[in-house]
């Protein structure tokens, strides 16, 4: 079961990765699938730097931890996600739903459940314990 938690989150953590790659590459057009558009260079500076971070490391992160099988290193994409996943249902909440909202959400919502699953199966590589 360990192996197949472990290869489900490194899979995870290639698309996050792939979609890191993309907005550092073609910003506009992935950005585009998000329902979003730069102004300016500014903008595109934004799109570029801040959705790189996010998914890259996010990504390295459920990679590196999947691949070690330290489940400390997955509370980071937790947080990120789950932090996104916060931020979507607030706006379900305060605007409403719109036109394929579900996909983000599962999205998320699937990185968030793996991710904790993850952290509760996998071993903990504390920094004491490595110091020591």
């Amino acid at each position: 079961m360990r192996l197949v938690l472990t290869a489900l989150i490194f899979l995870a953590g290639m698309f996050d990765l792939f979609m890191a790659v993309s907005f550092l590459t073609s910003p506009q057009q992935t950005a585009a699938g998000f329902g979003l558009a730069p102004l300016g260079a500014a903008g595109l500076s934004t799109l570029r730097a801040d959705f790189t971070a996010f998914f890259g490391v996010g990504a390295f992160c459920m990679m590196w931890g999947a691949w070690r099988r330290n489940a400390d290193l997955l509370l980071v994409p937790t947080l990120l996600f789950g932090t996104a996943l916060a931020g979507r249902i607030v706006n379900l909440a305060l605007v409403g739903p719109y036109d394929g909202w579900v996909v983000p959400v599962g999205v998320e919502a699937f990185h968030v459940v793996l991710l904790l699953f993850g952290w509760r199966n996998l071993p903990h590589h504390r920094i004491a314990e490595i110091a020591a």
